[in-house]
This record gives structure tokens, C-alpha cells and sequence, in this order.
């Protein structure tokens, strides 16, 4: 009971915790781009801005389908943080990844079918090489709970660095980076016509911002699991793997989605399956 008293309180602040971090990305990148960028609050701003907007659908599944990705994601990291199943908390978050898409394929316009099939194709990329992932940290900590690396003298890292790589990739997808993100973008300088996206407006695209904000910080706290036992080493994993990519993101160009699969599907699975196996025996 107490665990979830605190899960339910952490979990009301992470959309903050998740815009602040969304508003630093903005401003980290626009100064690799020599430029001056919004101030940190815009994400907050923009979410009410399109809150505030009169709702437009060309298809009745958009505003259920983005609901749905909200509660999946909250779901998701409420699990995550309530120290429960690893295994739980992946499954749930794939509903609430593949409810955005749904909804994209649900409306006529051909930009918004082919950015919802892309996005299909990402999850069938990184979904198994996530849960790969998490199988990982759940045979090295001896339990599958979220909070068992969180009880371990040693770090995770030195076992796991394999899956530790492949989870680099998976992060690149999740926070909308170039080169993996082939479904749509987080900034304008990737692409103008933002692919999935395209047909959610006002109260359904904020609903989907606010998930990807809880995306982002359960991604963040699944690298954290890779070294738990201290918290200063933890909070540095987490800042470098978040760098990593604005750094990546602006350093790179887009893959096309044959590559993509090639690069999860290939190195992807094969990393995690050798870190798996080598943990397991």
C-alpha cells in the first residue's frame, strides 16, 4: 500500500519532470544549431496552447487512440516505479505504443497511413529487442521486479554492456531521434511534415506529447537499472545516454526503414540474445 502511495505521487509529477527534460532537448539542440532556442517552459506552453485548440478528427479512432497512448504510457511508468513485473511494465507500454499508430492508420490522409505504418515497423524493430533488454537485467538481478537492481551492491553495467548497446538504439526510437526514428520527429530541422503525427490536433496531439514525456523519463529509468547501487553513477548513466543522443540526433541523418530493421534485427537481437546467454550460463 505504501509503495503505491508513493508510485501515485512520483507518477503525478514525472509529466513535469518529463516537460523539463523535453524543454532542455529543445534548447541543447538549438544551441548545436547556433541557435538561440525557446525558453525551457515552451513544451508546457505548447501542451496548453493545443489543449485549448477547437478538436479536428477525420477519423473517430484519433482522440480514443491517443487517450489510450496517454493511459498505456502512465500505466506503464506507474508500474515501473511501483517496483513491479519488468515483463508487466513492457507489455503495457507496447499497448500504449501501438494505440498512436492505430489511430494514424484509422485516418484517410496518405501522409498520416504511411507515418502510422512506419511507426508499426518500429515497433516490430525495437519492441523485441526491448524485452530482450529487460529479460536481461531480470536474470542478472535475480528478480524481475523493477526495484531489484536498485538492492545490488554491484552495478548491472559490467554484465550487461551488450544489452546496454542495444538499449542505446532503443532509446534513439523512443525520444524521436535521428537515425532510427523513421515514423516522425521531435524537431522540425528532421522533418516538417511530422509523419504519425499528421492528423492529431489539438487536445489528441497534446494528450500524445504528455505520453512522450512519460516515455521518456521510463526510458530513462531503465538505464538507470544499469547502474543502481549508486545513486551519483546513476544520475551520470542516465545524463550521458541523454546527451548521447541530442548529440546523435543533430550529428545524423535519418535511416530508411529497410536499414532500421537491419540494424535491430541484426545487431539489435544478436547483442541482447549473447549478453542474455552469457548471463544465463
Amino acid at each position: 500500500m505504501t509503495n503505491l502511495l508513493i508510485g501515485l505521487i512520483v507518477l503525478c509529477f514525472t509529466p513535469f519532470l518529463g516537460g523539463l527534460i523535453q524543454g532542455m532537448d529543445r534548447i541543447l539542440t538549438a544551441r548545436v544549431q547556433r541557435r538561440v532556442g525557446p525558453p525551457l517552459l515552451q513544451p508546457f506552453f505548447d501542451v496548453i496552447k493545443l489543449w485549448a485548440k477547437e478538436p479536428l478528427f477525420t477519423s473517430a479512432m484519433t482522440d480514443f487512440c491517443a487517450w489510450g497512448g496517454l493511459v498505456g504510457s502512465a500505466a506503464a511508468l506507474g508500474l515501473f516505479i511501483t517496483g513491479q513485473d519488468l515483463l508487466l511494465v513492457f507489455f503495457t507500454q507496447a499497448v500504449g505504443a501501438g494505440l498512436p499508430a492505430v489511430g494514424a492508420l484509422a485516418s484517410p490522409s496518405p501522409y498520416s497511413q504511411t507515418g502510422g505504418q512506419r511507426e508499426l515497423l518500429q515497433l516490430a524493430a525495437y519492441e523485441p529487442v526491448l524485452l530482450l533488454i529487460l529479460a536481461c537485467v531480470g536474470q542478472a538481478s535475480g528478480s524481475f521486479a523493477s526495484w531489484a537492481p536498485l538492492a545490488l551492491s554491484e552495478p548491472l553495467l559490467p554484465q550487461l554492456p551488450l544489452a546496454f548497446a542495444a538499449l542505446l538504439l532503443v532509446t534513439g526510437i523512443k525520444f524521436r531521434k535521428s537515425p532510427f526514428d523513421t515514423a516522425a520527429s521531435a524537431h522540425a530541422h528532421q522533418e516538417l511534415v511530422r509523419g504519425m503525427y499528421t492528423e492529431y490536433s489539438g487536445r489528441s496531439l497534446a494528450l500524445l506529447e504528455v505520453a512522450h514525456w512519460l516515455d521518456t523519463v521510463l526510458l530513462l529509468g531503465i538505464c538507470a537499472l544499469f547502474w543502481a547501487s549508486n545513486l551519483w553513477c546513476m544520475a551520470l548513466v542516465v545524463a550521458l545516454v541523454w546527451l548521447g543522443e541530442i548529440v546523435l540526433d543533430n550529428a545524423s541523418a535519418r535511416l530508411t526503414w529497410p536499414w532500421l530493421l537491419a540494424v535491430f534485427w541484426g545487431p539489435g537481437l544478436i547483442l541482447t540474445a549473447v549478453n542474455l546467454a552469457w548471463v544465463v550460463w
